[in-house]
């Protein structure tokens, strides 16, 4: 025969951890009583843990009348706790511990200074009950408000709960909603008594059973425990005396508690999150790759790809580099281009004439200095109100297109975090235009052309000097030396008209291939600069979005663990 091992539920370790990290996450998000609870409950949990696991907390609960203090004296074997009617008569509660060892800290923790050990030779017959520690509470409807306050405390902190109910006031609103109601989850460590059956006939005892068992599956507890028993005659109490043996022999009762406590703490965040997201798959690819993020919203991983990321988000992009004043920088960089063109490939006569004009990228502080390096800072005009207006719209459209679907809380939360780096935007817009635009060096042929200008130039100076030499000559009537022609034209003519105009027919053709090249690194900036405002767009506004949205699916995995059973 062959065995398999099954996997093993979710264990209290693992479902406490899921709680402290769901509230952790939740905290600023959802309703702060609600975060507050589930700490509470970790907290409870790890003080729990830390004290004696081979005790069980017994509690037994009722109202006035309901005869729990006689049934808590039978259960003891000794009149420790006085029997009233009619009024409250337990004004705090008092502990009847089976084996004292150990049980001190515990029942310090608890708040329970009365204590009274029990003798085990008080029922020699029944299953031993060793570890059960057996409290007696206040009445949960007692007039005091004080009696009230220390029932509730104890409900929370106690292992194993035991409702004392009574054939008149088994049906009581008050019980059923304020306390069993919101107990559904805690049927494995609960158990219902129905005292005082002596009063009944015997055929009434099955109608009460069989109604009060209706109630509680209205409650939520349809597989919780229920005895009938008196405390008069004894009837049922070697059942609940052995139910109670059993719960302390298996010494889980306080894990069942707390996890119980843990998957109610988990609802509860749950119910206040809101109903889960609709976001596909596909959706959440998007955001994990305009973030350069590894996830799919299914627990799995994928690399982003660069075309995702450069497709996120075209109205925010367009929006920040218009803000940033990026067609101004794409403009300046084709206009310094054509200027530093004619710099160094026009006529040199008329070169120095372009020099004295402001270089347009210098102008705002764009250009490389002496040190190779561009400023940090450009000299850019701020945003207008209407640009600043584009991109607080743009953020605000890109908000809720990923809180689509959200439940409120999440939702605001993701457009909280749209805008939480809203100040940083402009100083990392501009630090993005002036680091990112990528100045290139001067083309190489600037330079040739140049020196071919120069050449022309020399070429017709000497053409010059040529023609004023023999023009000195025929001044002061010496005779001429004889000149060479090309053609019908003397040497000295061609040089020097042919050099200018060599001179200029080369600036102009230099300026059109200028005005070509100017263009070009005008497209390559706009690409640069585009890329540049994708990543403050992703830094400043997806990553935080695809933060909280990520912190959100997070939130929800560690709930559901929390809640399984």
């Amino acid at each position: 025969m062959t065995l398999v091992r099954r996997r093993s539920a979710v264990s209290l370790d693992e479902r406490l951890d899921a709680l402290a990290a769901a509230a952790e996450l939740a905290d600023g998000r959802l309703d702060p009583a609600v975060v507050a609870a589930a700490r509470e409950v970790t907290a409870r949990a790890g003080v729990r843990r830390g004290l004696s696991v081979g005790h069980t907390v017994v509690a037994l609960a009722g109202a006035t009348g309901s005869g729990k203090s006689s049934l808590f004296n039978a259960l003891v074997g000794a009149p420790v706790a006085k029997v009233g009617v009619t009024r409250p008569t337990t004004a705090a509660a008092q502990a009847a511990v089976w084996d004292p060892e150990g049980a001190g800290p515990l029942l310090d923790w608890l708040q329970v200074p009365r204590r009274h050990v029990v003798d085990p030779s008080a029922h020699p017959a029944e299953r031993e009950p060793g570890g059960l520690i057996l409290l007696d509470l206040p009445d949960h409807d007692s007039i005091e408000a004080s009696h009230r306050l220390e029932v509730n405390r104890l409900v929370g902190l106690v292992d194993l709960l035991v409702w004392v109910l009574d054939p008149q006031k088994y049906a009581d609103a008050a019980v059923h909603e304020r306390y069993l109601r919101p107990l559904a989850r805690h049927g494995d460590v609960t158990v219902v008594v129905l005292n005082q059956i002596d009063r009944l006939p015997p055929h009434a005892v099955d109608a009460c059973l069989a109604d009060l068992r209706r109630l509680l599956a209205e409650d939520g507890l349809e597989r919780v425990r229920l005895v009938a028993a008196s405390a008069v005659t004894g009837a049922g109490l070697p059942d609940l005396r052995w139910m109670l043996a059993a719960s302390v022999s298996r010494r889980r009762a306080w894990a069942d508690r707390l996890a119980a406590d843990a998957a109610l703490a988990a609802a509860a965040l749950d119910r206040a999150a809101g109903p889960p997201p609709e976001r596909g798959p596909a959706q959440w690819w998007q955001l994990a790759a305009a973030t350069g993020g590894r996830a799919d919203g299914r627990g799995g991983e994928r690399t982003a790809r660069p075309d995702a990321v450069a497709g996120c988000a075209p109205p925010l992009t367009a929006a920040l580099a218009e803000a940033a004043g990026v067609p101004l920088v794409v403009e300046a960089v084709a206009k310094a281009h054509r200027h530093r063109a004619v710099a160094a490939t026009g006529w040199p006569v008329t070169r120095g004439l372009r020099r004295l004009r402001p270089d347009p990228l210098r102008r705002l502080r764009l250009a490389t200095g002496a040190s190779g390096r561009s400023a940090d800072r450009t000299s850019l005009p701020p945003a207008s109100a209407v640009q600043r207006s584009r991109v607080e719209t743009a953020i605000r459209d890109v908000a809720e297109r990923a809180a689509e679907g959200l439940p409120a809380p999440w939702a605001a939360a993701v457009r909280r975090a749209a805008t939480s780096r809203l100040a940083e935007l402009p100083d990392a817009l501009d630090h993005a235009v002036a680091t990112g635009w990528g100045e290139a060096r001067p083309p190489r042929w600037w330079r040739i052309v140049g020196a071919w200008q120069w050449l022309l130039l020399a070429v017709a100076a000497a053409g010059l000097l040529w023609l004023l030499g023999l023009f000195a000559l025929d001044w002061l009537r010496l005779p001429a030396p004889p000149t060479p022609t090309l053609g019908e034209l003397p040497w000295p003519t061609v040089l020097f008209l042919g050099g200018v105009l060599a001179g200029l027919l080369t600036a102009l053709a230099a300026r059109l291939t200028a005005w070509a090249g100017g263009r070009r690194r005008a497209r390559r900036t706009a690409r640069l600069l585009h890329a540049a405002m994708r990543r403050v767009g992703r830094d400043l506004v997806l990553a935080p979005v695809a933060a909280e949205l990520e912190r959100h699916r997070r939130f929800a995995r560690h709930v559901a663990v929390a809640k399984s059973a």
